[in-house]
This record gives C-alpha cells, sequence and structure tokens, in this order.
C-alpha cells in the first residue's frame, strides 16, 4: 500500500506520488518571531517533523524547509513596545523556538530561510509579477492584481463573487480592487525598511512564502503544509503569487494541521487564554507535550488541558516502563524457545500494522494505538518464564523503531551533574520568589530521575539512589 495524503486542495485522500522518485521537496510554513511560540505554533512543528520522519523511515529523501517571518507588523511593534531595534528582537525568539523545538524532539529543518535575508529574491519576484501584469506599483506600496488569477480560490474552495462580498479597502490603501492584496508596503516614517524600485519598504506577509520556497526547492514543491488558519488567505495568496509566476503548479499537495482548544475554548488573545511552550516544558517533561499532540490526527482540532496532559503523561509512562522492563529482562535471558515464532510474528504483526496507520494519512493516533498494544504484549510475554534474547531483542527495536518515527525518547532521561545543579538553582529562585509550585516541580522531576535534593542549613545538597 502507497502512503495517502489528504489534500487539502482536492478535499480527498490521494496515493503520494512524489515529482521525483525517491525525493521529497516538503515546505512546511514557520513562525512570525516576535514572542515565544504557542502550543498552536508547537502543533505543526510536531505534526510535519513526524510526517517528515515517516517519511524518511520509508526511504524518502526528504528536503525541508521552514521558513522565519523576521520582519511585519506585529515584530515592528513588539520592538517598539519593548525599545529593541526588530533584528535584536527577532533573533532572540529565533534562538527561543530552536530551545523549544529541541525540547519537543523536533529535528532542524535543512534550511530555514528569514526574509531578512533574502530581500533582493523576494524583490526580483514582485519585479517579474508586475512584467507579467500580475502586480502594480500603487503610491510606493505594490499589489498582487487578484482577478488576474482565474484559479484563486481554488484551495480555499471560494468563489472571486463569495470573496468579493467580503474585501475591503482599509484606509490609505491604493487598490485598484478590493480583493488585491500587498505584495511590497511602503515604509513609515522611523520603521526599518529595505531600497526597492518602488522606494524604501517591506514585504508583504504572503510574498516571502513563495519567493523563498521557490529559491529552496523549485518551482513546483511536493508538500507545502502549515496550520489550517493559514489555508486562506496566506497559502490561497501563495499559490496566485506562484503559478502567475512560473506557469506551473506551485505544490502537489497540501496539508493542514486542525485548531488547538484550550479547555475546551478556542486559543486566542482576546480570552487571554495562550498557552506558551516556554511556559509548559517549564513544569512538565516535553516528550509528553509531544505524545500528546501526536495523539490526535493531525487534521482533527485538539482539546489541551492539564488533565489531559496528565493523562497523556500515564500513558507515555506506561510504555516506557514496558520498554524498560524488556531492556532489563534481557540480562537474564535464556536461549530459543518454542513458541519464539509466534511472538516474533507478533511482533512483525504489529510492525505491519503500524506501518498501515502511517500510509493512512499519517493517522499518528493509531500508531500510537500499535504502540500501546506493542506494550501490552510485551508485558504479557514478560510474565512467562521462557523468555529469550531473539523475542525481547524484536521486542526492543520495534519499541525503538515506532517511537523513533514518532520522535517519543523511550531512555530515561540522565542528567548531567552541571545540569542538575542548574536546575537546583531553578528551584532556589523560585522558591526566593515564593513560586512554590515550581519549586515543588523542580523537586519532583528530579526525584522521578532517582535524585534526591536534602535542605541543608548549609544550602541544598543531592544525590542519586
Amino acid at each position: 500500500m502507497s502512503i495517502q495524503i489528504y489534500n487539502t486542495l482536492t478535499r480527498k485522500k490521494e496515493p503520494f506520488i512524489p515529482l521525483e522518485e525517491g525525493k521529497v521537496k516538503m515546505y512546511v510554513c514557520g513562525p512570525t518571531v516576535y514572542n515565544y511560540i504557542h502550543i498552536g505554533n508547537a502543533r505543526p512543528a510536531i505534526v510535519f517533523d513526524t510526517v517528515r520522519r515517516y517519511l524518511e523511515f520509508r526511504g524518502y529523501d526528504v528536503n525541508y524547509v521552514s521558513n522565519f517571518t523576521d520582519v511585519d507588523d506585529k515584530l515592528i511593534k513588539a520592538a517598539k513596545e519593548r525599545g529593541e531595534e526588530v533584528p535584536a528582537l527577532s533573533e532572540r525568539f529565533i534562538k527561543s523556538y530552536f530551545e523549544d523545538i529541541d525540547a519537543l524532539g523536533c529535528c532542524h529543518a535543512d534550511a530555514h530561510p528569514r526574509v531578512t535575508e533574502n530581500m533582493d529574491t523576494i524583490i526580483a519576484f514582485i519585479e517579474k509579477l508586475i512584467e507579467k501584469g500580475h502586480a502594480y506599483e500603487s503610491g510606493g506600496d505594490v499589489y498582487y492584481r487578484t482577478r488576474s488569477f482565474p484559479d484563486y480560490g481554488k484551495l480555499s474552495h471560494q468563489s472571486i463573487d463569495e470573496l468579493k462580498s467580503g474585501a475591503r479597502i482599509e484606509i490609505g490603501e491604493k487598490k485598484e480592487d478590493a480583493l488585491d492584496f500587498a505584495l511590497w508596503k511602503a515604509a513609515k516614517e522611523g520603521e526599518i525598511s529595505w531600497d526597492s524600485p518602488w522606494g524604501k519598504g517591506r514585504p508583504g506577509w504572503h510574498i516571502e512564502c513563495s519567493a523563498m520556497a521557490k529559491k529552496y526547492l523549485g518551482d513546483t514543491i511536493d508538500i507545502h503544509a502549515g496550520g489550517q488558519d493559514l489555508t486562506f488567505p496566506h497559502h490561497e495568496n501563495e499559490i496566485a503569487q506562484s503559478e502567475a509566476l512560473t506557469d506551473k503548479p506551485f505544490a502537489r499537495y497540501w496539508m493542514h494541521n486542525g485548531y488547538i482548544n484550550i479547555d475546551n475554548e478556542k486559543m486566542s488573545k482576546s480570552l487571554g487564554n495562550i498557552v506558551l511552550v516556554h511556559d509548559i516544558i517549564e513544569r512538565h517533561d516535553p516528550q509528553v507535550l509531544r505524545f500528546f499532540m501526536l495523539s490526535v490526527h493531525y487534521r482533527h482540532p485538539i482539546n489541551y488541558s492539564e488533565e489531559l496532559l496528565a493523562n497523556a503523561k500515564a500513558g507515555l509512562e506506561r510504555i516506557k516502563t514496558s520498554y524498560q522492563n524488556v531492556k532489563h529482562r534481557l540480562e537474564s535471558s535464556a536461549n530459543l524457545a518454542e513458541d519464539d515464532e509466534k511472538w516474533l510474528e507478533q511482533v512483525r504483526s504489529l510492525h505491519r500494522q503500524f506501518i498501515e496507520a502511517m500510509d493512512d494519512d499519517f493517522n499518528t493516533a493509531n500508531g500510537i494505538s500499535v504502540l500501546f498494544e506493542l506494550s501490552k504484549q510485551a508485558n504479557y510475554y514478560l510474565r512467562g518464564k521462557n523468555t529469550t534474547e531473539t523475542v525481547l531483542r524484536a521486542f526492543m527495536k520495534e519499541f525503538e523503531t515506532i517511537s523513533g518515527v514518532l520522535g517519543l525518547k523511550l531512555e530515561e532521561e540522565v542528567l548531567l551533574d552541571e545540569e542538575i545543579e542548574a536546575l537546583i538553582e531553578k528551584r532556589n529562585e523560585a522558591r526566593k520568589a515564593r513560586n512554590f509550585q515550581l519549586a515543588d516541580e523542580i523537586r519532583d522531576k528530579l526525584k522521578s530521575m532517582n535524585i534526591i535534593l536534602e535542605d541543608t542549613p548549609q544550602g541544598v545538597r543531592w544525590r542519586r539512589l
């Protein structure tokens, strides 16, 4: 069975056939780096990291590109509020982004292009759109002529007439049509800007991904992915820009992950319920957050709550304990037993079930169900008297294969002495700030790793059990 991908463009599952046999070109829209990432940003990072891992597991050579938007209205506003320059602000939060995704077990992309480092590419792209009649300059701004692209609306499955009814021209905009969107924005006084044929300014949001995807992956890519909220207008506009320029399909498969709710309410600034990854991983094992995210199919909405995260932690611990028990039993395993083939076939069957689940539009929820079943069967096998190295190693290998594709670590974390000292110092600071909840959580985390803290008149001492 081939891999099936639900394509937002066609609204159906399709067999995955890349342009070039054995190779996959994949572009995932990255964050706007004006703050720490929230769990809405973490979901596509985790989901599409897992998609990439699975494609590589299935033998594909994946060229994975994910951008940073390091200049736009949000960054300019945030920099002004903080009294910082835009480049310094973006650099700080790019560093924080990598710290967060590293903790979540996400591999870095093959390229992480930034808008500010690709300005010439973006300007050249816009110039060509003007030459072809798809864009026009107006008072230092440049707009895309939306009606010049007959297929506009094909990704979001909306007609031009439907879109027209909701379109407006904002104060200061000099568009030919309310549907037109900005490719280049003339600089306001005091704003960061770049020289261009149309005067000083900066790119619009949509053009950056079109230009960088073309530069790093070519005219047509295999998979373009991101959050569901990007379908319209961002990805719709990317298609219009790119296909108008090249006269070729921009992306063959469009993948979008579902929304995240917080305690059954939509996550939004207006409700004040934005949950930052930076804060979650201060209190919880980031692997638990990854496990939680993958426990629901990527296209479905997911509800986040502390209770559900606790359930995910318990589930992951069960799997890790089973794996550790198999590993421990290997030290005292016997020779071949008569029923080895039965158990080896059981493991092979679970391996096939995992592939079947993941081939079906990367169904990690069903993949995790296979991991639970593997844990259950391993526990059952360990209760028997005639365990053998052959079967134990088969179980171990399958645990490691599935967890590797899902980006989960089943080995117990071993902290270095300096990491323990840093956590103790963080606990001391929390206690001084009377943040006793955080202090207790750090103590409990260390205890779970068999590190005991002792509060003495001379300070905190620690020892390994």
